[in-house]
């Protein structure tokens, strides 16, 4: 049985580019190590779905809209930011 993560990880790293920032940072702001974030984006392993939420979430946080084939992530405009 195939498992349909809720964040894949060209989502994640076209996302944490449009925010500018490192692995590390998304480590820092979604709870989980370094490692974690280079093996899921790299897709080393077969990561949790508590491990592409939590990244999903600390980049929806910071603004980010996940998106689908060649829009990966956008950014929310401003004033969906603003209403939050």
């Amino acid at each position: 049985m195939e498992v349909h993560l809720v964040l894949t990880p060209l989502q994640a790293r076209a996302a944490r580019k449009l925010l500018g920032w490192s692995q590390l940072d998304l480590a820092q702001r979604s709870g989980l190590t370094y490692d974690t974030i280079a093996h899921f984006e790299t897709g080393i392993g077969k990561p949790r779905r508590t491990t592409a939420a939590a990244i999903r979430t600390a980049l929806e946080e910071a603004g980010v809209e996940m998106g689908k084939g060649a829009n990966p992530a956008r950014l929310k405009p401003r004033d969906e930011l603003a209403g939050q």
